[in-house]
């Protein structure tokens, strides 16, 4: 009872490896199968090349009787005709005998093409479930490659998440901070900035008013204004409407 037991488990265990191995690679195991199928299916045709050649034996036969049997025919009326009862009637009988045999032969024949051509018939039915299951098999193939392409594809989605709980999350926060970082630089500059901005703004109006003399220099240059106009443009320009105004009440 115990070496029962034993054994039980041991086949359980058996059968565990090989449903492992059944379904590691069902592709690899169909096109197995499909393989053996073939050689089968091989085999099966040669033998059916034999058996054919058995049937043409066979119709060779009954020919060759059926040919015997219209020669014994021909005898028997012409040794009738000549009046030779007694060889006539030897070949009647060996007449008999030959169809007989030709009947014996044509039922052997006819046995033999049936069987024959039953067997051609399940070969060709065989030849196209296998082509079906090629088919299926490249089908099963190419839906099991766009599965796998479609889940790795799925976990590429969940796994680009910028979720904190993630890797692409964690990296995120890191960027983030950086860029916080930076710009807390950024702020801190511009808020240093405002030291010796009374002399920065002077220097401008330095270089402003250099801009506009060089300016009417080149226009007085071009002749585009006369150094006396150019005066009077600036004067005006300086004192506004209001300011020569006053400036002609006094004179």
């Amino acid at each position: 009872m115990i070496l029962g037991k034993l054994w039980r488990a041991l086949k359980a265990q058996i059968n565990k490896i090989a449903n492992l191995f059944w379904t590691a690679d069902p592709i690899a195991q169909m096109q197995y199968e499909y393989d053996l199928a073939v050689e089968q299916l091989k085999e099966g045709r040669l033998g059916l090349e034999q058996y054919r050649a058995l049937v043409e034996r066979v119709s060779r036969q009954v020919a060759s009787d059926r040919s015997h049997v219209a020669s014994l025919e021909a005898k028997v009326k012409a040794y009738l005709q000549a009046g030779d009862r007694e060889t006539a009637a030897r070949f009647a009988l060996e007449l008999q005998k030959a169809k007989g045999q030709l009947t014996e032969n044509e039922g052997q024949l006819t046995m033999h093409e049936a069987a024959y051509q039953n067997n051609v018939d399940k070969i060709k039915h065989a030849s196209s479930k296998l082509s079906k299951i090629k088919a299926k098999i490249h089908e099963y193939d190419a839906e099991l490659k766009l599965s796998k392409a479609e889940a790795e594809m799925a976990k590429l989605a969940q796994s680009f998440e910028f979720d904190v709980t993630t890797d692409f999350g964690q990296i995120e926060q890191v960027i983030q901070d950086k860029i916080g970082l930076n710009r807390a630089k950024a702020r801190v500059a511009a808020d240093l900035s405002g030291e010796g901005l009374e002399d920065v703004k002077r220097e401008q109006a330095m270089e402003k008013a250099m801009a506009d003399q060089a300016l009417r220099d080149f226009e007085v240059q071009l002749g585009l204004v006369t150094p006396a106009t150019a005066g009077v443009a600036e004067a005006e320009k300086e004192l506004g409407p209001a300011s020569r105004e006053a400036e002609t009440q006094k004179a």
